[in-house]
């Protein structure tokens, strides 16, 4: 399976639920979660990887700052 159908996957799922989804790394900022989303007044990015990869360190450090500022971010496999 490649990240990208899991993404879509994702976005299928949460646009199903209702939610404003974004491709995250379209703005050229590097480590930009694959996906933002608004859902039910939540602040939510998701970065996707293969079941055998990791997230990056500038990854790592999105996700952490995002939670900092009291948003929903996680990496997701599957």
């Amino acid at each position: 399976m490649k990240e990208k159908t899991i993404e879509n996957q994702i976005k299928t799922y949460l646009s199903s639920l209702g939610g404003y989804v974004l491709k995250g790394d379209n703005n050229n900022i590097s480590g930009t979660p694959d996906i933002i989303c608004c859902l039910r007044s939540k602040f939510i990015a998701i970065e996707v990887k293969l079941p055998n990869q990791a997230p990056r360190l500038n990854q790592i450090n999105n996700i952490s700052n995002i939670r900092k500022s009291q948003g929903v971010a996680f990496y997701a496999t599957s």
